[in-house]
């Protein structure tokens, strides 16, 4: 009976929905909280086993005990009961000891593992984390042109993985019921809202600069394209140490820094970071609300220069390696991709349709990005530029920058970009957004330098 109870308790909490939901499926370091609070789980389902075993011991002793005595005892009832003991331990037995055998039976030793469940449950992903995971897994499956199979044998490019296999058939009915649904009409007005006519040819260059199958340059435009120590025009921190620069693309410029920041230094920015983890939104283009999209899928923490000594050296290093004031730039915005996770082709700066961004601010539109990856990712994961056809790689410790304005102040639409689905990995990547007001009085030829 306890155990018929324990069931229905265990099927009551997992049918229910979570009291706390923390979008988990958006952010992989999130994710990580689950595996030790699931550890602790099976910790508490192993002392409750072991306390129904020791009770279903002691049981099974009074039983074997009992039936050897009963078998000698039936030989011959009378002779056995001719014995005053004997007979005055059957009275003994029969009033009190099976009374006790009852209440150890009936004792529940599930309680301290419901109430753990309970406690740990209201912290549990729900049905929508559940979605969102197998939306991620269509994503990883159209994206790189991997099939059911690949993904339920867990047959990716892990040597790690060793979990996944007998899954064909659920990940099969997911996926059809998926795109079952969205068939219905829901994926066409969901995805339209505040994207481009061309969605679906920009979509088919998305997905194939993800997969490696991006624009190769000509042999001409590739040998223009150079590695060198970089000291800013003699940078008083850079002219005995320079920095290394490479060349990642021509026109746009986009440069990235090798060896820019330390592993502590991102260990630090990553636990600062950590529990102000919130789901990424999106400024939706006709309300400039910001809300989530499926399309953008991570959590995102902005930092300050006042909370740690490390993201004040950081900024202040993106200051001196760039030449740009970063008084003015966006507070450091730290970001961890969750399962599949992306975000779709997007521009950093404002456009000409949108007169409203960064008013609020008050230091003009974004006129440099400065991308640090955090983390080398095992597969997936590229920043992509998909009117030009770049694909750049995420390398822990380096950053990649590019302007999005010319020197005219006028946006550069070749910038536009994206973040390809992680199929596997952990991605942190940290942004810093540096704005027009403060470069004023710098020489715009050396910002661009390089550009056409």
């Amino acid at each position: 009976m306890a155990l018929c109870w324990l069931l229905i308790h265990i099927f009551l909490l997992t049918s229910s929905s979570s009291l706390a939901h923390n979008d988990f499926f958006t952010s992989i370091g999130h994710m990580t909280d689950l595996l030790f609070t699931e550890k602790d789980l099976v910790s508490s389902l192993k002392d409750y086993i072991r306390a129904e075993e020791s009770k279903l011991e002691q049981v099974r002793r009074w039983a074997d005990r009992l039936d050897v005595l009963s078998a000698a005892a039936t030989q011959d009832p009378e002779g056995f009961l001719g014995h005053p003991v004997n007979a005055f331990k059957l009275m003994k037995r029969l009033n009190t000891e099976w009374g006790e055998l009852e209440s150890l039976v009936l004792t529940d030793m599930s309680d301290g593992f419901i109430s753990n469940l309970t406690i740990k449950r209201q912290h549990f992903p729900n049905d929508d984390d559940q979605t969102g995971a197998a939306k991620a897994l269509m994503r990883l499956l159209d994206t790189y042109q991997l099939d059911t199979n690949t993904i339920s044998t867990g047959a990716l490019p892990d040597p790690t993985h060793l979990r996944a296999k007998g899954n064909l058939k659920y990940f099969e009915y997911q996926l059809d019921k998926q795109k079952a649904d969205e068939e219905g009409g829901g994926r066409q007005r969901s995805e339209t809202r505040g994207r481009p006519a061309d969605y679906l040819p920009e979509r088919k260059k998305y997905e194939q600069l993800c997969r490696g199958e991006g624009l190769r340059m000509t042999p001409r435009r590739q040998s223009r394209l150079f590695c060198r120590y970089h000291d800013n025009n003699r940078h008083p921190k850079y002219v005995i140490g320079p920095v290394k620069q490479e060349d990642e693309w021509d026109r746009p410029r986009i440069v990235r820094y090798h060896d820019i920041v330390s592993d502590a230094e991102i260990e630090k920015v990553k636990e600062l970071a950590k529990p102000k983890l919130r789901r990424a939104t999106i400024s939706n283009p006709v309300t400039g609300v910001l809300e989530t999209a499926h399309y953008r899928i991570s959590k995102s923490a902005w930092l300050g220069a006042f909370e740690h000594p490390v993201v004040d050296r950081i900024n202040q290093r993106v200051q001196d390696v760039t030449g740009l004031d970063v008084t003015t730039a966006e507070e450091l915005q730290v970001a961890n991709y969750g399962v599949g996770g992306q975000y779709e082709p997007h521009f950093d700066f404002g456009r000409k349709d949108e007169p409203d961004a960064f008013e609020e601010l008050g230091t003009g539109n974004r006129i440099a990005t400065w991308l640090l990856y955090m983390s080398d990712v095992q597969a997936g994961g590229a920043t992509v530029f998909t009117d030009v056809g770049a694909a750049i790689w995420p390398k822990k410790g380096t950053a990649v920058f590019w302007f999005n304005l010319f020197p005219s102040g006028e946006g550069d639409y070749r910038t536009r970009h994206a973040a390809c689905p992680v199929l596997v990995g952990n991605k942190w990547v940290s942004n810093k957004w540096i704005h027009e007001r403060g470069q004023e009085f710098r020489r715009r030829c050396d910002l661009h330098e390089g550009t056409d």
